[in-house]
């Protein structure tokens, strides 16, 4: 009994407790990042095309070709309530789910297979996944190649349909950089020439003179986005001249636009290199290009762009305010009653749900400041908000005022860590209050500073409710920032990787194709928020090993 008391007297019980949490921690971080990454990174594997010959509840068999995503088990008496017969005395049965794309051809892109109904299986070479632009992939055979409606006779249908889809994907991409560059820069002009004359408008500065200037201004904008679209439309009858021709499994012939195509492989006839290049390449074109079908296919590169854009303007805000209020708190305000009332304040709101933000961010800053600034300084394009409705700069404040709390308490504490004989030192050379701040005790307390922004950014990356209410998209027409003067447009909408998650996987009407997209999209979130912590502490880092020896 009494080594029994020495031992928990020592401690020695609550020092394996809490060694003991903190491996269950590790082990469950660990886990949830193995889950997200496997079933993350499996999206941008080749899978194979599958040949399946099913029987169907009343006899008849059909032919379905497509790529095994889940297996899983269920009960045989969940199969007979929905009414689907089962072998007597069978527990369990396997099913398959098959996503068949072609959702065009039959309404749906997926399907569950019963194992018992499956009569045989075969992996054909020939079989082809199309990746589109709408309607999602096809799976089928490659039969021709049409070029300006003539079906080409050519031996090698493959490599002559790769070098009509490498001209397509270049046409594509002109296209795309003539719409999004030269004819958006010139509609964007043709705008901001209209807000001048209706601003000239409103201050009666509308002279005969200076509505000449726009009008002649206007015109050239006008003749050069003529000479654009001309360019346009040839561009677009080139790309819709070729087509091809395609057979699905159970023989139905098609004829696919090579517009519509944006890529294609045979997975059935890849090596493993071949599989591991796909593998590479559909990752990197996943973080490069832009989403389609809603979000349920293509890439995301609009919303990274905007979630590390949001995330540098709201350190941009939050490290002034934070350092600002800490240094005031720390080192000016009379240690008293109030002080103390305002850390107990600073401290509670670092726990106010985030969404309450959000509400606030929607109120003060969207509504109220926004609609003043668009009254005092862009009346012309009223009632069009300019900044009063969401965007980039209100939700980098509000997540900036939501972080705050944290930058302030990591401040103060790296201020407390400041030696007092460093500050008097100093003080006694014949430095001032405001020379010793800047020039000692704030570097010295720069590594505390940089703790407090790298939480700050860790959790304004991957909150969601707030944007949600303050400037994040589903989609967004255009990024913030772009050739068009004043190139950083911060009352634009913009996309976020949080937001990405929560609209893929809740409000996508297909459930399955997204399923895989959430799963990949929060891996990436995952690798953008550890990339910026590591920048901001490998920063921290070089600063401690600057002041290492002044503390001491």
């Amino acid at each position: 009994m009494t080594s029994a008391r020495k031992w928990i007297a020592g401690g020695t019980p609550w020092v394996w407790l809490n060694a003991a949490a903190v491996s269950a921690s590790i082990l469950l971080v660990v886990g949830l990042l193995l889950l997200i990454g496997v079933r993350g990174l499996s999206h941008f594997w080749p899978l194979p095309v599958q040949k399946f010959v099913y029987q169907q509840q009343d006899g008849t068999q059909v032919v379905l070709a497509g790529q095994v995503r889940e297996t899983e088990k269920i009960t045989a008496v969940r199969l007979r309530e929905s009414g689907v017969e089962v072998a007597q005395g069978s527990e369990h049965v396997r099913r398959y789910l098959l996503k068949t794309g072609n959702r065009d051809v039959y309404g749906r892109d997926f399907r569950w297979l019963l194992k018992p109904s499956i009569i045989s299986v075969s992996k054909p070479r020939s079989m082809v996944i199309f990746e589109r632009e709408e309607w999602g992939v096809f799976i089928g055979v490659l039969t021709g190649v049409r070029e300006a409606g003539e079906l080409l006779d050519k031996a090698d249908t493959w490599a002559e349909f790769q070098r009509g889809l490498t001209r397509a994907n270049r046409l594509r991409d002109r296209i795309n950089d003539l719409e999004k560059g030269s004819i958006g820069s010139v509609n964007y002009r043709l705008e901001r020439l209209r807000l001048k004359q209706r601003g000239l408008e409103l201050k009666g500065r509308d002279s005969p003179a200076a509505l000449a200037e726009i009008a002649g201004a206007r015109a050239a904008l006008q003749q050069e986005y003529v000479r654009l679209e001309d360019q346009l439309g040839e561009l677009n009858s080139k790309l819709r001249r070729d087509a091809i021709v395609v057979n699905t499994i159970d023989g139905q012939e098609l004829e696919l636009p090579m517009a519509s195509i944006v890529g294609a492989y045979r997975p059935n006839q890849m090596g493993l290199a071949g599989k591991i290049a796909y593998f590479f390449q559909s990752a990197w074109n996943f973080v490069a290009d832009d989403p389609r079908e809603a979000n349920t296919e293509g890439w995301v590169f609009p919303a990274i762009f905007g979630t590390v854009l949001m995330v540098l303007l709201m350190s941009v805000f939050v490290t002034p305010l934070g350092v600002v209020a800490a240094v005031y708190l720390k080192e000016y305000a009379h240690q008293g009653l109030f002080t103390r009332f305002i850390r107990i304040a600073v401290n509670n709101l670092a726990g106010v749900p985030s969404i309450v933000y959000g509400v606030f961010g929607l109120g003060f800053f969207v509504y109220t400041l926004g609609g003043s600034i668009d009254r005092l300084f862009f009346p012309e394009a009223l009632p069009a908000p300019t900044f009063g409705t969401g965007g980039l700069f209100w939700a980098s404040l509000t997540m900036a005022l939501l972080t705050l709390p944290v930058v302030i308490v990591s401040t103060e504490e790296g201020l407390s860590r400041i030696p007092r004989s460093i500050r008097e030192g100093s003080l006694a050379l014949g430095a001032t209050q405001w020379e010793t701040l800047w020039r000692t005790v704030l570097p010295m307390a720069s590594p505390g500073i940089m703790t407090g922004l790298i939480l700050a950014v860790a959790r304004a990356a991957g909150e969601v409710a707030p944007l949600m209410l303050v400037g994040v998209v589903k989609l967004a027409p255009a990024l913030p920032l772009d050739g068009n003067a004043p190139f950083l447009h911060l009352e634009r909408k913009f996309m976020h990787l949080g937001f990405h998650i929560y609209d893929v996987g809740f409000q996508s009407p297909n459930v399955e194709a997204a399923r895989p997209l959430v799963y990949a999209t929060a891996l990436l979130l995952v690798i953008v928020i550890v990339l910026l912590n590591l920048v901001a502490i490998q920063v921290r880092n070089r600063l401690s090993e600057r002041y290492r020896g002044l503390e001491s």
